[in-house]
């Protein structure tokens, strides 16, 4: 993900990546190797104009940042934000937002007081067919949701450092590092879901590998959602769902062609235009903006972002104790 972010910020007219904080020492030789989940973050990387650092703290006296791009594992984005932000820097941090909601809090208190920006780095809000859903519920066109669904189907990421994603309380597991991809897109569309009721399935290890999760809501609509670590790797990566209102529904599915398209009641189905990019590139654009002193409308905020964690909470407490948990 730190790759991704670099190629991001590259592509960016007025910004300028002259620092970079890594604790391996062979990181030039090591970062032409194929490694991790995200294809398109693959290229090279230019060292020769990039201070290279391996004492995060040095780096934030010495290296004159204007903000930092935190795409460590999910148990330090806490204390690497803070510090940041101790430091007078912006911070975009990748998602979650931290392991557990006291972290999330410890966050938001620093950003508050420091007066810097703090993005959580939802992609998924800026995912361009997911931006455009939300923007037709929005509308009202097609009246109100029926039933939605959301998947995140993949294979377990076993081929991280010291395997740190299947290490709970290094990343949360797939509930809180995958499947709160879904989760807040869910917050996003439908607000704060009043109760969750969540079943899971876990691996030979006794890991947890395959999350389902209710969303109850006040009316009788149904919202669910889907992740999973379970998949073979020949499987590869699906992420999608399906919207259904009252006159339309709305699809996405990565693995289809055409992967995006809305079906009205009446008519052939169309693919409607969306922003161009990805989620990374227009999540990074829109918090070079932001700290830049532009106005930009926000996509996300620091409470949705605990939320998301919250929420995600609920739904393993309503896995350990099989039944439906409220969210308070």
């Amino acid at each position: 993900m730190g790759r991704m972010h670099y190629k991001c910020w590259e592509a960016l007219k007025n910004a300028e990546v002259v620092a970079v904080c890594d604790v391996n020492p062979n990181i030039k030789e090591d970062i032409k190797k194929a490694v991790g989940n995200v294809g398109e973050a693959k290229g090279a990387i230019d060292f020769n104009r990039i201070q290279l650092y391996t004492d995060y703290e040095k780096m934030l006296k010495e290296a004159k940042l204007d903000a930092v791009s935190i795409t460590l594992p999910t148990y330090l984005h806490a204390d690497f934000s803070i510090k940041a932000l101790q430091a007078g820097l912006n911070v975009l941090c990748e998602k979650p937002m931290a392991l557990n909601v006291q972290d999330c809090r410890r966050m938001i208190d620093q950003a508050n007081c420091s007066k810097k920006v703090l993005q959580i780095g939802h992609c998924v809000r800026f995912w361009p067919e997911y931006a455009k859903a939300r923007e037709i519920v929005d509308s009202g066109i097609y009246g109100e949701v029926i039933a939605a669904t959301f998947q995140r189907l993949g294979s377990a990421p076993v081929w991280s450092i010291d395997n740190w994603f299947m290490n709970e309380k290094c990343s949360g597991g797939v509930a809180l590092d995958l499947h709160i991809h879904d989760t807040d897109f869910v917050q996003y569309l439908f607000g704060i879901p009043r109760a969750v009721s969540s079943f899971g399935a876990k691996g030979p290890g006794g890991k947890l590998l395959h999350i389902v999760t209710q969303y109850l809501y006040e009316g009788d609509k149904v919202v669910t959602a889907e992740g999973s670590w379970a998949m073979m790797p020949s499987f590869s990566f699906e992420m999608s769902f399906n919207i259904a209102m009252e006159k339309a529904t709305i699809v996405y599915d990565l693995t289809r062609q055409p992967a995006f398209k809305v079906c009205p009641a009446n008519g052939r189905f169309f693919t409607p235009r969306t922003e161009k990019g990805d989620g990374w590139s227009l999540e990074i654009a829109h918090f070079a903006k932001a700290i830049s002193g532009q106005k930009v409308k926000p996509v996300t905020t620091l409470d949705q972002s605990l939320n998301s964690v919250k929420i995600v909470e609920a739904e393993k407490e309503s896995l350990r104790k099989g039944q439906k948990i409220l969210i308070r």
